[in-house]
């Protein structure tokens, strides 16, 4: 697959779930974020252009009291898993309010998965 995105999605720690807001049911867990879209990991196909209303449940951030976020979305991508069980599903937000662009950027700084290796000393002092 081609890759045309234009912001880099950042791969996140937590286990954040992801619901149809309307339809109320879960549709898996945050697999990665950026400001204009999100990958979910669950077990269901989407059809891709379908729209819906994602509710994205916050994980704990500093001064930030909402626990979700409601954004419309549309299915753009998905892919089986790794696990054959599951299924990699891309989201195009259609629309990211100020607020909501605040939040997102919070759960990025917050729970992005770092792969930088600490600058770790070779051998401990006294050993060299």
């Amino acid at each position: 697959m081609q890759e045309r995105r234009k912001a880099q999605r950042k791969n996140l720690m937590a286990y954040t779930q992801v619901f149809d807001l309307y339809g109320g049911y879960l549709l898996g867990y945050l697999g990665d974020l950026h400001l204009n879209g999100a990958m979910v990991i669950g077990n269901k196909v989407m059809a891709e252009n379908s729209e819906l209303t994602l509710a994205i449940e916050l994980p704990e951030l500093p001064n930030i009291s909402t626990s979700r976020i409601p954004i419309p979305a549309r299915v753009v991508w998905y892919q089986q898993d790794i696990s054959p069980e599951f299924f990699n599903v891309g989201f195009e937000f259609r629309e990211v309010t100020p607020e909501q662009k605040l939040m997102i950027e919070a759960i990025m700084e917050n729970y992005e998965f770092r792969r930088d290796m600490p600058n770790y000393p070779t051998l401990p002092p006294g050993l060299r």
